[in-house]
C-alpha cells in the first residue's frame, strides 16, 4: 500500500516513487510505477516497473499514490515561474517535471550559458538540483538534462549542459534509445534486432525504417538523427512582446489559463516599462484540442485557435489592472473545447503617461482600477449595465435627462471622483441600489 512514513531531508534524496493502477485489480502486482525520484533512478528504478520489480530492487522504496490534479497544479505554476526567463515555455507532454523553453536571440553560447543559470536559479526554487541543457533540437536537450555526470552528488556544474551549435546528432548516438521518443512496439523490435543506442538506429536507411515500421518508425529515426520539429520558439520575432505557454493537460475551467496570463502580464508590462512604453491593446489567444498525441508533434500543431482583444480606454503600465480587464474578458468566454495553450501578445503600445497619483491626496483615484472594476460589472452583469448620464433638450424636469450606455464610463467616474470630493458621479451601475 501507498506509504505514510515521513521523509527524511529531501524528497529527491530519498527512493521515491509515485504509483498508478494498471489494470482493473488492487493487488500490488498491478500498480506500475508512473515516476521516480533521483535516488530511486540511482538504484537502478525505472518507471513503467511494477512495484514489485521496484521493491525486488530496493526495499526502502517510499511510495505514493500519483495525483493527476496534484501534478497538474504543480505543473502550471512552474510554467508561470519559467516565463520570467523566456517567453516561450512549453511542458513536456507525458514527462512531468520537464518543459521545452525557448533559447532563441539570448547572443550566441554565452548568453544561451546566462540563461541556462537563470533558468537553474528560477528552477531551484522547487527542486534542489533541477537540470538545465541547451541543444538545436528538444530531443537532443532532454538527452542531455539525462547525462550520466548530471547525477553526481556536489557537482553543480554538470547540472548545466550546452550542445554545441550543429552537433545534435554526435551528441545523441551513444545515448541509449530510451531517451528517443517512439511506441513500446517499435522499441521492442529495436532491441530485438540488438540496436541499443541512439546512433545504431540512426545509422539505419530510412527506406528500410519505413519498410518496416511505417510512418512512426520514420518519425523516430528522424528524432534519432536530431531532426525535430518541436520547438517553444516563434518562427519569428514578433515587433511587440509576446507571451506562449501551453498547459500541461486540457483545461475545461479558466483557472489556469489566468494563472499563466497574470505571469505572462507581469512580464509584458514590466518589458514595456523598461522601454518607457504602457500597454493600449492587448490579445489572448486560446488553443483549443480535444486531446494530444503521445509523440513527436505538439499538440499546438494540431489545435485551432481563437483569439479576442481587450482595448484599453487609456494605456496602462501595470498588471494589476490588466489582469482584471482580461479576467473579466475570460470570464464571459465559453470553451467550445478543452484548452491547451494560452498566449498573450501586446497589440498595440504608447508611451507611458507622465501623471503620478499624489498619496496625500484622499480624492486621487487610480483610472486604470476604475476602468478594469466597470470591466468586470460589465462581464458580471451583462450589457447596459455601466452607463452615463446625458442632458435632453425638453420641457418637463422628468425627460431632461436619460441613462445612456458609455464604453469610457471609467474616465467619466475617474474625473467626477476628483471632484468635490463626490464618488463616480459620471458613471453608475445599473443592478444596485441608486
Amino acid at each position: 500500500m501507498p506509504d505514510a512514513r515521513p521523509l527524511p531531508g529531501h524528497w529527491d534524496d530519498s527512493p521515491i516513487v509515485l504509483t498508478e493502477l494498471a489494470g482493473p485489480k488492487t493487488t500490488a502486482g498491478r500498480r506500475r510505477l508512473r515516476a521516480v525520484s533521483a535516488a530511486a533512478g540511482r538504484a537502478g528504478i525505472r518507471a513503467g516497473m511494477t512495484i514489485a520489480e521496484a521493491r525486488a530492487i530496493c526495499a526502502e522504496l517510499h511510495e505514493y499514490p500519483w495525483d493527476d490534479v496534484a501534478v497538474a497544479g504543480a505543473t502550471t505554476e512552474m510554467t508561470a515561474l519559467l516565463l520570467e526567463g523566456s517567453p516561450q515555455v512549453t511542458p513536456v507532454a507525458g514527462t512531468p517535471g520537464m518543459w521545452w523553453v525557448g533559447a532563441c536571440g539570448f547572443g550566441g553560447r554565452s548568453g544561451e550559458r546566462e540563461l541556462a543559470h537563470a533558468l537553474r536559479r528560477l528552477a531551484a526554487r522547487w527542486h534542489p538540483r533541477p537540470r538545465v541543457a541547451i541543444a538545436d533540437s528538444c530531443v537532443a536537450a532532454r538527452a542531455a538534462t539525462w547525462a550520466g555526470t548530471s547525477f553526481q552528488q556536489g557537482d553543480d556544474h554538470s547540472l548545466v549542459c550546452i550542445v554545441p551549435h550543429g552537433h545534435d546528432a554526435g551528441y545523441l548516438a551513444p545515448a541509449p534509445l530510451a531517451l528517443v521518443p517512439m511506441g513500446d512496439e517499435l522499441r521492442l523490435a529495436l532491441q530485438a534486432l540488438g540496436l541499443r543506442t541512439v546512433g545504431s538506429f540512426a545509422a539505419l536507411s530510412a527506406e528500410d525504417v519505413e519498410r518496416r515500421w511505417g510512418n512512426e518508425g520514420l518519425q523516430a529515426w528522424r528524432l534519432a538523427r536530431g531532426e525535430d520539429p518541436r520547438r517553444p520558439v516563434l518562427a519569428r520575432v514578433a515587433d511587440l512582446p509576446m507571451v506562449d505557454a501551453e498547459l500541461p493537460v486540457p483545461a475545461t475551467t479558466m483557472e489556469p489559463i489566468l494563472f499563466l496570463v497574470r505571469a505572462a502580464l507581469d512580464r509584458l508590462t514590466g518589458r514595456l516599462a523598461a522601454q518607457g512604453q504602457a500597454v493600449a491593446a492587448l490579445s489572448i489567444t486560446l488553443s483549443l484540442d480535444d486531446g494530444r498525441g503521445a509523440l513527436p508533434a505538439s499538440a499546438l500543431t494540431r489545435a485551432h485557435t481563437v483569439t479576442r482583444e481587450v482595448r484599453l480606454p487609456r494605456p496602462v503600465a501595470r498588471s494589476t489592472p490588466l489582469f482584471e480587464r482580461c479576467r473579466a474578458l475570460l470570464d464571459t468566454w465559453p470553451l467550445s473545447a478543452p484548452a491547451i495553450g494560452v498566449g498573450v501578445a501586446i497589440v498595440a503600445a504608447a508611451p507611458l503617461s507622465g501623471e503620478q497619483g499624489n498619496l496625500l491626496d484622499a480624492a486621487w483615484r487610480d483610472a486604470a482600477a476604475v476602468d478594469a472594476a466597470l470591466a468586470r460589472l460589465r462581464a458580471e452583469l451583462g450589457p447596459n449595465v455601466v452607463v452615463k448620464p446625458i442632458a435632453r433638450d425638453a420641457h418637463m424636469l422628468e425627460r431632461a435627462g436619460a441613462w445612456a450606455e458609455s464604453a469610457t464610463a471609467g474616465g467619466a467616474a475617474a474625473k467626477s471622483a476628483t471632484t468635490k470630493g463626490a464618488t463616480a458621479k459620471g458613471a453608475i451601475a445599473k443592478g444596485g441600489d441608486p
